[in-house]
Parts: structure tokens; C-alpha cells; sequence
């Protein structure tokens, strides 16, 4: 039976960030301290946001689940990024190169449905705030969730499934510090045409419709808070939004740039630095603008510290007296 893998590559040398030896230290620690931040930032929110019962809306459960599917989209790059940078150098195997790839597609597609629901739910909270509570339930809000999740599993399927069926007969070197669609499609032996438009199309499909539907809910918001009568809470909304389009557009900004129009004329370390902000900066920015611009989560949160002190202060009391 002839095998499903005709390639003469078993395995990949990532060779990540090989032309900046002077700094691979330096940069080892900056990015493992933003891993750090990112991990802690996105389990604070989602411990504090299943503990408080008055965070039990659809904003919060939308929340929870970007910072859930944050760890996981960093746990997909970072640790094998900072393993690159340790050892100088990673080498992967092919299975694993493209399980990397799937889950990056996966939790990258999964993102931008889920950043685009988001905005539509401030929209409505924002533009019709009577019928809010009716509009986005929590059964409306778990099932949005669910269709993100769901068409994100289904959008990582294609590509990687094309990549993998693509020869590859040598050089195995790829030239970033994760395997990524471009540099894995430039290695190919093999016609990457019909691979190269699918995944073209596929990228105009979910990363600029997304983009548009962020767009065009802000759009409305902005008008709404135009209307509202007092200056201060004008202010107070159009900063809110405005960190919220900020990241979104630095996220959205940084992946069109890399999947929807050409980019072979663009050095690879460029291409290694437009990356780092989708994969490493965003994850990190995210749990920052939703959550401590929020005077809400940050009450829930000193109450949660408050609680747990409370119960650590009672355990050493109580030991102090049996003694």
C-alpha cells in the first residue's frame, strides 16, 4: 500500500531567530516574562469570573472564554519559541510540525469568530440596552460561543490537511520560529497553486469578514455614545472602546498582512516580527483591556482577595492557637 506521507522530510529545523545570537538571552527572557504575564493574566480572569456570581453574563462568559482559548493559542507557539531560543536551534518532527499548524489555524480561527461576537455583544448592551437581557441570554451567549469553537475546529481542518499532503524533498530548514503556512508552502517540492489560493480564500473568508463585522459593530457603538448627553460618560465609553479596537485592529492588522496579501517580498525577519504580535503580544494585551479597564472585574477581583485572606488569615490563626 503506498503511504499517505510521500515526503523524503520526516522532520523540520525551526530556525527561529538564528540571526540575532547576540540577543537569543535577552530575548528568551522577555518572551518567557510575557508567557509568565499571559498564563497568570488569563487564569486570574477565569478563576475570578467562575467565582463571582455577578459576572455570570454574556459579556463575562465571552471573556472567559478568550482568555481560555489565549492560553491555549500560546501554548501552541511560545513554549517551542523559548525551547529555540534555550537550545539555538529546534528540530521537529513532521506529525508534530503539523498538529502545531492545526491548532494554530484553530485557535487563531476561533479567535476572530469570538473577538467578532464580542463585539456584536457590546453592540447590543450599548445600542439597546433595554432589550439586552432578550437579545443575548446566556443560552443565546453559550451558543455563539459554541458555533466560534465549532467552525474554528473546522476551519484548522483544510489547511493543515493540505500542507500535509504537500512533498517535501529538502532543504527541511523553515525560516521562523513556528511552522507557519507560508514558509511550510515555499519548502514544498511540490505545486502549492491550488493550496496557496484555498488557503488565500479561506483567510479572506474568516479574517476579513470578522474584521468587517468587528468594524461595522463599532461603527454603531460609536454613534450610540455619540448620543449620550453626559461628557464624562462619552469619555469613559469611547476609551473602553477605543483600547478594545485598538487590540482587535493590531490582531486582525498583523494576520491580514501575513495571510491575505502577498508577503513573499517581504524579508522573513519581517515576516518573524509581524508574527510575534499575533502570537505573543495580543494573547498578553487582551486580559489587560478587557478586564482591568473594567471597574466591575476589578471589584470582583479585590473581593475574591479579600475572601481568600480572609480564609488564609483564619487557618493561621487557628493553628497558632492548637499550638
Amino acid at each position: 500500500m503506498k503511504p499517505l506521507n510521500v515526503s523524503s522530510v520526516t522532520e523540520f529545523q525551526l530556525l527561529g531567530f538564528q540571526n540575532l545570537l547576540e540577543w537569543q538571552t535577552l530575548l528568551f527572557a522577555v518572551f518567557l516574562f510575557i508567557y509568565f504575564l499571559t498564563v497568570t493574566g488569563n487564569v486570574v480572569i477565569i478563576t475570578v469570573v467562575s467565582q463571582d456570581q455577578r459576572l455570570r453574563l454574556p459579556m463575562y462568559i465571552f471573556l472567559k472564554h478568550l482568555s481560555f482559548l489565549e492560553i491555549c493559542y500560546t501554548f501552541t507557539i511560545v513554549p517551542l519559541l523559548l525551547a529555540n531560543l534555550f537550545s539555538h536551534g529546534q528540530v521537529i518532527s513532521f506529525s508534530t510540525c503539523m498538529t502545531q499548524l492545526y491548532f494554530f489555524v484553530f485557535f487563531g480561527a476561533t479567535e476572530c469568530f469570538l473577538l467578532a461576537m464580542m463585539a456584536y455583544d457590546r453592540y447590543l448592551a450599548i445600542y439597546s440596552p433595554l432589550q439586552y437581557s432578550s437579545l443575548m441570554s446566556p443560552e443565546i451567549c453559550t451558543k455563539l460561543v459554541a458555533i466560534s469553537w465549532l467552525t474554528g475546529v473546522g476551519t484548522g481542518l483544510l489547511p493543515s490537511l493540505m500542507i500535509s499532503k504537500l512533498d517535501f524533498c529538502g532543504p527541511n530548514q523553515i525560516n521562523h520560529f513556528f511552522c507557519d503556512l507560508p514558509p511550510l508552502m515555499q519548502l514544498s517540492c511540490s505545486s502549492v497553486y491550488i493550496t496557496r489560493m484555498v488557503i488565500f480564500i479561506l483567510s479572506i473568508a474568516v479574517l476579513c469578514i470578522c474584521f468587517f463585522l468587528t468594524l461595522v459593530s463599532y461603527v454603531f457603538i460609536v454613534s450610540t455614545i455619540l448620543r449620550i448627553p453626559s461628557g464624562s460618560g462619552r469619555m469613559k465609553t469611547f476609551s473602553t472602546c477605543g483600547s478594545h479596537l485598538a487590540v482587535v485592529t493590531i490582531y486582525y492588522g498583523t494576520m491580514i498582512s501575513m495571510y491575505v496579501r502577498p508577503n513573499d517580498h517581504l524579508s522573513p525577519e519581517i515576516n518573524k516580527i509581524i508574527s510575534v504580535f499575533y502570537t505573543v503580544v495580543t494573547p498578553l494585551l487582551n486580559p489587560i483591556i478587557y478586564s482591568l479597564r473594567n471597574q466591575e472585574f476589578k471589584e470582583a477581583v479585590r473581593k475574591l482577595m479579600r475572601k481568600k485572606c480572609d480564609i488564609y488569615g483564619g487557618k493561621v490563626k487557628g493553628s497558632f492557637f492548637i499550638r
